[in-house]
């Protein structure tokens, strides 16, 4: 799960780490009274959840009223990587001489949690990663440690020179970590942490993921998710028993067990295709299981073909071939329907699909191959 900006600079300011004043808007008529109670500069900022803002014109800074306005005016309705601008910061401006880059993330390789500091900060670490590895610095914490003074000392000395600096950044780096654990997060990050022109160490903007698995004791940040479209049809999935994830492709995979559906995906992308989605209906499917999966993949447009796949153990064919007949039943599918069963009732499962005239095949090479040259054969 991840939150906006200004949710991740409240949550660093419940922990007395510095940041800058400011109010968020969802209209230029909050903008122009939030510059009157700010005072100028101001920076206006897109509030969506995905990076790159700056580069799309999501970002900029206003030293007058008037600026102010024509900004948030060409910053609201803005389609940045898909998501549409409906709310902006509007952020006291703040003048600095230096950026760095902090964030706390799990590294799977030492198994703990993992503090990257770097002195480039401003842009995207991910771009420093890539032409400049050396600049990202990395310290382990030791889970039974935990962020002691001197570790965070040692980091702070690795990135400033003045002991002042060190001492305001080593005590917001143990409070990063405080929340890290705290609050169950994936990732937290301060991009850019700034000095001031008045040697003050300040978080300009916050970035923050939290465990999904953590969140039912995180009732405070549950309240704070805004799902997308995706998201939402995931949720809605797993509430029907079933696990699904959109991806880009155009053939809607319909599998029984995680290890079969990263296995089906495979064998489409291995013959030249794109799954549309990885959909789990389960071990224990019953025929309305089948129901709710057929309408989740009908739900997407970019699904041509939908490719079904079922190997049963404890998941009878039977009771998938009843779901999907119903499904057809309750539903306009105009797309094709490739059908592979095996396993518990196969016989059962695909006399029933046989009535009904739809096609089946034999093995899961099979399927994919006519699966991708039934979707060729609809562009």
């Amino acid at each position: 799960m991840k939150i906006h900006e200004y949710q991740s600079k409240e949550i660093f300011s419940n922990y007395s780490i510095p940041v800058t004043n400011e109010v968020l808007c969802y209209n230029v008529d909050e903008v122009k009274a939030a510059v009157h109670k700010l005072g100028l500069p101001v920076v206006i900022k897109a509030q969506v959840l995905t990076g790159g803002r700056g580069k799309a014109g999501g970002v900029k800074l206003a030293k007058t009223a008037e600026a102010a306005v024509e900004a948030a005016n060409n910053i609201l309705g803005m389609d940045i990587k898909g998501y549409t601008v409906e709310k902006i910061l509007v952020a006291q401006g703040v003048k600095f001489n230096k950026e760095f880059y902090v964030g706390l993330t799990i590294d799977r390789n030492t198994k703990s949690v993992i503090f990257m500091g770097s002195k480039e900060g401003g842009v995207e670490i991910e771009e420093v990663a890539k032409d400049n590895p050396e600049a990202i610095l990395k310290f382990p914490i030791d889970p039974d440690l935990g962020m002691t003074p001197f570790m965070a000392r040692k980091i702070a000395f690795a990135l400033f020179d003045d002991f002042q600096l060190v001492k305001q950044a080593s005590d917001i780096f143990q409070k990063l970590y405080k929340i890290f654990l705290e609050k169950d997060a994936s990732l937290v990050e301060i991009n850019p942490l700034v000095v001031t022109d008045e040697g003050k160490v300040m978080a300009l903007d916050g970035k923050m993921n939290f465990d999904d698995n953590a969140l039912y004791r995180q009732s405070d940040i549950e309240l704070l998710n805004e799902p997308t479209e995706d998201e939402r049809k995931e949720l809605a999935a797993k509430e029907s028993g079933l696990t699904y994830i959109r991806l880009d492709g155009s053939i809607g995979c319909m599998v029984n067990g995680a290890g079969l559906a990263m296995a089906t995906m495979d064998i489409i992308k291995y013959f030249g295709g794109n799954p549309a989605n990885f959909l789990d209906i389960g071990g224990s499917s019953s025929p309305q299981k089948v129901i709710d999966a057929m309408t989740l993949l009908l739900s997407d447009k970019n699904v041509k073909v939908i490719m079904i796949n079922i190997f049963g153990g404890i998941t009878r064919c039977d009771d998938v071939a009843r779901g999907l007949i119903t499904a057809l039943d309750e539903m306009k599918v105009d797309i094709p329907i490739v059908i592979r069963l095996s396993g518990t009732n196969a016989e059962e499962g695909l006399k029933i699909i046989s009535e009904r005239n739809l096609p089946t095949v034999n093995s899961l090479s099979e399927a994919a191959q006519e699966a991708i040259r039934l979707c060729k054969a609809c562009n």
